[in-house]
């Protein structure tokens, strides 16, 4: 069997759920799962709904949420089960409003009505054209803990209720599920973070033991560099699951930095494909290494960057100096991409600001710190790395008079990181894009 995840622009109207059950129609034989996300910004959407009712304006929050429900009513029929679904989600929002307070698990009580409406209405569009489709509740198979936004699945009872609710069924059924929930032990819902519905997808294909996992975007796979910065990037047509992991954990976002773990335990190939362009064969993840003449596979990028300088007050490297310094980053909660140290100070990066005051505070007690922002991370991702002399030549040489913040060679030993300010980050990439893809291995990329 197979696991094929559908993102919110490939369910975001009837027009194109009808293009993914096409898709899955031309599959049926190898007995799918289906993993859809929201329908289009549908998240976005109810979570701003949300936060509006909590700010005091219960009025504008439930104006909002009747848009959110024609936009449903607009491409589906099923009008009873999506009036039903909206009422609980209005009274939710009364809650919400009267109380003042929006909890982390109340975010994700209202965040959950995406995925379990999509999933519904995708169940109905393939019944109608043909399909033999059931729908199940995600929320009844991806346990998890009970960490309300960030949700971890405890594999042993969601794999248990896998093989007991869904594996049954494949042999006459296309099962539909939602991506991104799931409940608590004792029926809670839950969310496992924002682009979670790969996770899900990898979850289940690891549970199932599937064959392959799909993950059915809006671009032809992995492409060396992010269009939106330089254009002209190629295909990446097979990449290695360490490659990826990289990839997806410095930005690259048509896959979840949490799909690759489950897919690799279990040597499972995922799939990244356009569910526009169905006939292209997108990029393969496989477990080995995928050797190519080019040096580097592609280019990832983080925007938003801070980049804070520390520096201790007295006897720099001392024990426990970096100890100390990390756990304030574990107290406020805010995780480091990367970290570079020399003899007199330690740099770092972080992605969320969120608590960069606090954090700055706690560190002053013992360090000096300087903080850059406005600052973005390119790296440079590819098996070929290691062991490979001249690279950090190749890259200083190709950026030529373009500042180099911070560098640090990952301790994975297939990426090359480094920091530029925001504003320099489109030439930066453009001219390592140049560089390192002038000539291409065509058993590898795609021009």
């Amino acid at each position: 069997m197979i696991v094929m995840k559908f993102g919110g622009t490939s369910v975001e109207s009837a027009a194109a759920i009808e293009r993914v059950a096409g898709i899955v129609q031309a599959r049926v034989s190898r007995r799918p799962l289906v993993v859809v996300s929201a329908m289009g910004k549908t998240t976005n959407a109810l979570l701003e709904i949300a936060r509006t009712a909590v700010e005091g304006d219960r009025d504008a929050a439930l104006f909002r949420l009747r848009q959110v429900r024609d936009f449903h009513l607009q491409h589906s029929e099923m009008e009873r089960t999506i009036e039903a679904h909206f009422q609980q989600l209005a009274e939710l929002v009364r809650g919400l409003a009267a109380l003042g307070e929006l909890t982390p698990r109340s975010l994700d009580a209202v965040a959950s009505f995406g995925e379990r409406l999509s999933s519904l209405i995708v169940t109905r569009h393939f019944q109608r054209l043909g399909i033999p489709a059931k729908h199940m509740d995600a929320r009844t198979v991806i346990v998890t803990d009970g960490r309300h936004t960030q949700a971890a699945p405890l594999f042993g009872p969601t794999n248990e209720r896998l093989k007991s609710c869904i594996a049954p069924h494949l042999e006459k059924n296309v099962m539909v599920m939602g991506g991104f929930i799931g409940s608590t032990e004792n029926g809670v819902t839950t969310t496992l973070g924002r682009g979670g519905s790969d996770f899900t997808a990898a979850i289940a294909g690891a549970g199932l033991d599937a064959e392959e996992i799909q993950i059915w975007t809006d671009v032809d796979g992995m492409l060396t560099c992010d269009p939106t910065i330089c254009s002209g990037g190629h295909r990446v047509r097979r990449l290695s699951f360490r490659e990826a992991a990289e990839l997806a954990y410095f930005g690259a976002k048509v896959l979840h930095p949490a799909t690759v773990a489950p897919a690799m335990e279990q040597d499972i190939p995922v799939r990244i494909l356009n569910s526009r362009r169905p006939e292209v064969d997108g990029t393969l993840i496989v477990s080995h290494p995928v050797p190519a003449k080019n040096v580097i596979k592609a280019i990832a990028t983080k925007r938003n960057i801070t980049v804070l300088n520390v520096q201790s007050l007295r006897m720099f490297m001392a024990y426990g100096f970096l100890e100390r310094m990390f756990d304030v980053f574990a107290r406020h909660e805010t995780p480091v991409d990367m970290i570079s140290t020399s003899e007199v100070s330690v740099s770092l990066t972080i992605d969320s600001a969120t608590h960069l005051e606090k954090v700055v505070a706690d560190l002053n007690q013992f360090a000096e710190v300087a903080v850059t922002r406005e600052a973005a991370i390119v790296c440079l991702v590819g098996e070929g790395i290691q062991g490979q002399g001249g690279i950090v030549a190749r890259v200083f040489s190709a950026l030529g008079g373009i500042e180099v913040l911070m560098l640090s060679q990952g301790a994975s030993a297939l990426n090359l990181g480094f920091v530029v300010a925001e504003r320099d980050l489109e030439q930066a990439v453009g001219r390592l894009h140049q560089e390192f893809f002038r000539e291409l291995d065509r058993e590898v990329f795609d021009a």
